[in-house]
């Protein structure tokens, strides 16, 4: 019997420690593939390059025989896989582990979660995978039992079409994780601040920075709450942007 092929991809990089983490887990359950961009792509939420060339190139930091790194976006590598690398439909997508969270609106910004949404376009069940550690000694392996039964189950029961998995993790050791809980997206939003700052000519540059704002944190069916109560969080994300609640009211007015 043919083993489940899982299709591997990050945004922190084709050598980071939590795609190194997630690729030895998924080795236990067939056979793996990786494509990972050459270099850190966070924050790049769905972007896909069109103003220039897309390069790949053999790797050997995860002992497999299909491993590419990739000059492109996450949503590149997961279109590059599928046109024109994988040897056939990949079974399962995976995309992480990564160096912080994608919980709430985070989502939106995210390559990590970016790639697994591209993967449920493709109608493969996908899951994007979060540690909210943005440490590089970050220790991935305390929820390694939960990661492994979420894939699993994802395996034999596969997802909806057009579903995929936003899985975060809290910083927490494995004895004090109370366990994963199914939840919704909190409303959350980044109240932004720009640092001015000049350079040695005179001319001003600007960092990016802000505060997350939880607006609903007394809500237990949320993501955020959650993470803040020692769950592991899996949110059903999908592209639909529709405000399906509004329609009928838009239609009243408009049409």
């Amino acid at each position: 019997m043919q083993k489940p092929l899982i299709f591997v991809t990050n945004d922190d990089g084709i050598s980071s420690p939590g795609i190194l983490f997630l690729v030895s887990i998924a080795k236990q359950f067939g056979e793996v593939a990786v494509i990972a961009p050459d270099k850190p792509q966070s924050g790049m939420g769905h972007a896909i390059t069109i103003n220039s060339t897309i390069r790949i190139n053999k790797t050997n930091y995860h002992n497999i025989a299909i491993e590419y790194s990739c000059s492109g976006t996450p949503v590149d590598c997961v279109k590059m896989a599928v046109n024109k690398i994988l040897p056939r439909k990949a079974d399962l997508i995976l995309s992480g582990v990564n160096h912080g969270s994608n919980s709430s609106i985070n989502v939106i910004y995210s390559g990590t979660m970016s790639a697994a949404i591209e993967g449920a376009l493709e109608k493969t069940p996908a899951i994007g995978f979060s540690l909210c550690d943005y440490s590089i000694d970050a220790d991935f392996s305390q929820a390694k039992q939960h990661l492994e039964k979420i894939i699993s189950e994802t395996l034999n029961h596969k997802l909806p079409n057009g579903v995929c998995l936003n899985v975060n993790i809290p910083k927490l050791k494995n004895d004090e994780l109370k366990g994963i809980k199914v939840c919704r997206q909190a409303i959350a939003n980044w109240v932004e601040e720009f640092d001015e700052r000049q350079d040695p000519y005179g001319r001003p540059y600007y960092w990016l920075t802000g505060k997350f704002v939880n607006f609903e944190p007394e809500s237990a069916d949320t993501d955020e709450w959650a993470l803040a109560n020692g769950y592991i969080s899996v949110v059903p994300t999908q592209s639909d942007l529709t405000a399906h609640k509004s329609i009928d009211h838009l239609k009243k007015l408009l049409q």
